[in-house]
């Protein structure tokens, strides 16, 4: 939930290969992060393959996230206005394992 009346800079993260660095066992391997909105009837950000992008990475070192080590993980920076929000991670391709979802307030 965005609260108040301006927007919140958020960083949001679907992790699924990288949790196997951390002796996680049976994780998702690709990862597709989808943030919704008014109950998942509108899609306001997605992300399949962070790739190394520049404002995850600067963003994340900020907030002091742990490094993802997989470019297949899922993660995006996005700035939202006040509402409800869900954010949900599958597997591309129907795939299944465990996966983290995480949320960083970036403001």
């Amino acid at each position: 939930v965005v609260s108040g009346t301006g927007t919140k800079t958020l960083l949001i993260r679907g992790v699924g290969a990288t949790l196997g660095g951390f002796g996680v066992a049976g994780v998702l391997q690709n990862p597709q992060l989808v943030i919704h909105k008014d109950n998942g009837a509108t899609v306001v950000a997605s992300n399949d393959n962070w790739n190394n992008d520049a404002t995850v990475t600067s963003t994340s070192q900020t907030l002091g996230a742990f490094a993802l080590t997989s470019t297949s993980d899922a993660a995006l920076v996005v700035t939202l206005p006040p509402g409800v929000y869900t954010a949900t991670v599958s597997g591309v391709g129907d795939t299944t394992g465990i996966a983290l979802v995480e949320v960083y307030d970036a403001d």
